[in-house]
């Protein structure tokens, strides 16, 4: 992009419906008040969206142009948006969804680990820099679990690819998986050690206020409404103010589209989770097992099942069921539905705990390509996008927020050339056999989990 001719003004036409609570966010202490954007402001840069991409572009800002000022601005409070509504995995290892077993092209593979693990370590950087305790974020890596034969089987498969790629993991049978959640659920497990956990909102809250100083302000509660391009610089409008800047990074995932960007490229789905209410002393005793731990499924469609302890107490976090809803927003019959799954699961899991109910149950957004590939790139004159994560946006998109940064500043890194190299995401079917094709395929890969479900 070389002009600087005016560009035609720009509406957003949608903006973020997040359904149900988000519960991480609920577990902390309520933070200070928000400072909306209330008047016209002008800033070096622009950041539109504070979630772990825009959060990782404005930091990695902060340190490639230690003069500018940065200014952050996002529809909600931090950590209420899909940022702090995710399961908390910050996975180092391949993880496709559309997989059996999460596995791919080897050297595929091993590029997308070397930029997961700079992920990681640029948040785990953040959090000491900005004091935040190791309940916010800690790499104590992962097990994928299997309940079944089949998940056994997705298990032994995937332990072979990451011993084609050389990488560490360790099998774990039913004894020990019983010894580590307490449950007799569990056939197997297939532990690797390089993955974070992270309290998505606790971590994004840190992030946010560890940033904020004289250089750089967050905006909360301030959507964007609109957007234009006029003498070599953006104003950008909010409902009660506005931002002049020469240059602006897009962090907002999935609502590209809203802004103008990728039309039919994007797949817009949710996944939903339910989290206990706080166990009692006798009822950790009777559960057993280890404080804090976290499961994927065997299987990429199954459940997904966390234990933490901390802020908020001891509990249990369950998440399955994916839906696939271009219009971005569920409803409430929905969420109370799934709901009613997720208690399945858990009283399939945790049958000596049958007087635990969930307190918070919840949707979360994600952004897929058909092809994996993220929406990133110069996508008009200084404006860069950092968005369409692939289902994971704890590390993912850390990884773009850097790289959108770094690609803006022209600072060649690892991240930006990783991100520069992948493809466009490829044009989606028409409606509605792109509803019809993705709701069966889902449903399909639902039923197929079984036991994993």
């Amino acid at each position: 992009m070389t002009t600087d001719a005016a560009t035609a003004a720009r509406m957003v036409t949608r903006l973020p419906k997040d359904p149900g609570p988000a519960a991480w966010n609920a577990l902390l202490p309520d933070p200070e008040p928000p400072t909306p954007l209330e008047s016209d402001r002008t800033s070096d840069w622009l950041v539109i969206g504070a979630g772990l991409a825009g959060l990782a572009a404005a930091r990695r800002l902060s340190r490639n142009c230690p003069g500018d000022t940065i200014m952050v601005l996002d529809a909600v409070r931090v950590g209420e948006g899909p940022a702090g509504r995710n399961s908390g995995f910050m996975i180092d290892l391949p993880h496709d969804l559309s997989s059996d077993n999460y596995g791919g092209d080897v050297e595929r593979d091993r590029a997308q680990i070397r930029a997961n693990r700079a992920a990681i370590d640029f948040a785990l950087e953040a959090a000491a820099e900005y004091g935040l305790p190791e309940e916010a974020i800690i790499r104590s890596g992962k097990i994928n679990a299997a309940a079944s034969p089949k998940g056994l089987k997705h298990n032994t498969d995937y332990a072979a690819h990451l011993a084609r790629l050389g990488e560490a993991h360790e099998m774990h049978d039913a004894a020990t998986m019983r010894a580590i959640t307490g449950s007799d659920y569990f056939q197997g497990g297939l532990f690797t050690p390089g993955a974070a956990m992270i309290q998505p909102a606790m971590f994004v809250r840190g992030v946010a206020a560890g940033l904020t100083s004289n250089r750089v302000t967050v905006h909360e509660n301030s959507p964007v409404i609109g957007m234009q391009r006029s003498g070599g610089v953006w104003t950008v409008r909010t409902p009660r103010g506005s931002v002049q800047a020469p240059s602006v990074v897009l962090a907002v995932n999935g609502h590209a589209q809203s802004f103008g960007y990728f039309r039919h490229r994007l797949m817009h789905v949710f996944t939903y989770a339910s989290m206990t209410r706080a166990l009692t002393e006798a009822e950790v005793r009777v559960l057993g097992g280890v404080q804090t731990w976290g499961a994927t499924p065997a299987d990429p469609l199954g459940t997904t099942v966390r234990r933490i302890s901390g802020l908020g107490g001891d509990r249990i976090v369950i998440r399955n069921r994916f839906t696939y809803d271009p219009a971005m927003t569920v409803s409430d019959a929905r969420i109370e539905s799934v709901g009613r799954d997720h208690d399945r699961s858990f009283r399939a899991r945790f049958p000596m705990l049958p007087d635990v109910e969930m307190e918070w149950r919840w949707g979360g957004r994600l952004c897929l390509s058909l092809n994996d590939a993220p929406a990133f790139g110069e996508v008009d004159e200084r404006l860069f996008a950092a968005c369409c994560q692939n289902g994971l946006g704890t590390a993912r998109g850390t990884f773009s927020g850097v790289a959108a940064a770094d690609l803006a500043t022209g600072r060649d890194s690892l991240f930006s050339k990783h991100q520069s190299a992948t493809d466009a995401p490829t044009r989606l079917p028409p409606e509605p056999f792109m509803w019809l094709g993705a709701n069966a395929r889902i449903r399909w890969g639902e039923r197929a989990a079984g036991r994993e479900l």
